[in-house]
């Protein structure tokens, strides 16, 4: 089965799941990157929440596209994750990168929790 295949057979929900993991991994890569650049600025702890969340959103897509039966107890981790990565990029509010890293979490979240709740 392609990947094409593969995502037309998934429900609207966990297209609208995957897409939100995938886009929040992007997002914590590049926020890591930004971190990076920083330099001492970039708190341990901001680092370990992207780093955790951005691993765990990429795993969490992964398993929901091959089907996994661990995918709803995956999916409420991964939205444990977000949260945390979330309120950690919330520390530095005046950093637009960390906003919009903070956005793509709860979004991911969002759809994790509700995903969680759902028979895959």
């Amino acid at each position: 089965m392609t990947q094409a295949e593969s995502m037309s057979a998934m429900s609207k929900e966990m297209q609208d799941c995957v897409a939100a993991c995938m886009e929040c991994h992007s997002v914590c890569e590049e926020t890591m990157s930004s971190c990076m650049q920083m330099g001492g600025q970039a708190q341990m702890q901001i680092m370990r929440a992207l780093i955790d969340c951005a691993d765990m959103t990429r795993m969490c897509a992964d398993m929901m596209m091959r089907r996994s039966p661990l995918s709803a107890e995956m999916c409420a981790m991964c939205a444990r994750a977000c949260e945390m990565c979330a309120e950690a990029c919330m520390s530095m509010p005046d950093d637009p990168q960390m906003m919009r890293c903070a956005q793509a979490c709860r979004r991911c979240a969002e759809t994790c929790r509700a995903m969680a709740g759902m028979a895959m």
